[in-house]
């Protein structure tokens, strides 16, 4: 199946704004910058990003199931984000125990790739049910998703964690992703100001790009840091 540089390029887009993100939080914990994450820049920001990666799941997940993926790549590409998951709560369990992850972004991607999957066949109904979820999650006010993340601080879980990402309305993000490979959109041609190689390879290794930015960003501004005091 040929990949798309246009799928790459959007996923890659997401991957450059979490970098920056990052940079920006390393920056702020080194008091080089100073904000709250509860601004409404910085909260309009961090939806931007979990918008375009988790749309991006449904978007993946169409294309592959519609041009017949086997079943053993969706296992194994699933079980290394599975793994990966584990690797990210254990080294921040064992880094900071008050504050470890227990649901982050790629805890949910491997529930929401294994859920949006039976709708990837079902593309129009998967969006309707999407566009439900985000629009009950706002405009709703009986509908709570703050509960979930209640039940896993009565499991055990840290009240505050480094990252944590709702169910609700996210999995909504993810079905109504499905769109985008219904039409087809990833045969579009990519305008050529973006075509940017670098920009396709952080969407093609995205995983690794996220497991590994941080161990150069966190120490390049601890670096300077150490060097300027």
């Amino acid at each position: 199946m040929k990949r798309s540089s246009l799928l790459d390029a959007y996923r890659g887009l997401a991957v450059l704004l979490m970098m920056v993100f990052h940079f920006c939080w390393d920056l702020k914990t080194f008091g080089y910058m100073s904000y709250s994450l509860q601004d409404p820049f910085w909260v309009a920001f961090r939806y931007v990003i979990l918008t375009l990666f988790l749309s991006a799941v449904g978007w993946s997940s169409y294309v592959a199931v519609q041009g017949s993926q086997a079943p053993h790549k969706f296992l194994l590409n699933l079980s290394k984000i599975g793994l990966s998951a584990i690797a990210i709560s254990i080294g921040s369990y064992l880094a900071l125990p008050n504050q470890w992850i227990f649901f982050g972004i790629l805890h949910f991607i491997f529930l929401a790739a294994i859920l949006v999957r039976p709708f990837a066949v079902h593309p129009i109904i998967g969006c309707t049910l999407g566009v439900g979820i985000v629009v009950a999650t706002y405009a709703t006010p009986e509908f709570d998703p703050s509960i979930i993340r209640s039940w896993f601080t009565e499991q055990g879980a840290p009240r505050y964690t480094l990252d944590y990402i709702s169910p609700l309305p996210w999995t909504g993000v993810v079905l109504i992703g499905l769109i985008l490979g219904y039409y087809k959109v990833e045969h579009l041609a990519l305008p050529k100001w973006l075509e940017l190689k670098w920009i396709c390879y952080l969407g093609r290794h995205a995983l690794v790009v996220y497991l590994t930015h941080q161990l150069v960003l966190y120490p390049l501004v601890a670096g300077v840091h150490l060097i300027s005091n």
